[in-house]
């Protein structure tokens, strides 16, 4: 179950002056088993054509597992950092924004998986990824 002792205020705080702040990804909902946030489709996600740039979905999708599982851990004695991620771009976006959705599908000692549908501002599914996440004791 992901912490609801942290507000949505605490999790967008964690993404200043980071890759995040860059691409204006805004987290905007915490569930018992999911997390989501939104992404313009602008100039800084778009690739030459005009279209969203499968790099940045990309982020946005590890964005929210790595969020995600460091929600779902000891941030004191533990990180949590991408380990693998696999996307299928099977739509495309030209504006507005995309929301991510991922949900915890596996939540292991040393691993968490998670599932992640990024969608347009219609509903329209644009990537599907999957995130495998490892959790590392932190080197004092």
């Amino acid at each position: 179950m992901i912490s609801k002792n942290i507000t949505l205020n605490e999790v967008n705080s964690f993404s200043k002056n980071t890759l995040l702040s860059h691409l204006n990804i805004e987290f905007t909902n915490i569930g018992n088993d999911y997390l989501e946030a939104k992404m313009p489709v602008n100039h800084k996600t778009t690739q030459p054509m005009g279209i969203l740039h499968g790099g940045a979905t990309v982020a946005l999708a590890e964005s929210i597992g790595s969020v995600g599982s460091n929600m779902l851990i000891d941030v004191k004695t533990e990180n949590a950092v991408g380990l693998t991620i696999n996307a299928n771009h099977v739509g495309s976006a030209r504006d507005n924004y995309v929301i991510g959705k991922g949900t915890i599908v596996h939540k292991g000692r040393t691993t968490h998986v998670w599932n992640i549908e990024v969608r347009d501002n219609n509903e329209k599914l644009i990537s599907i990824c999957r995130l495998t996440v490892m959790i590392v004791k932190k080197i004092k």
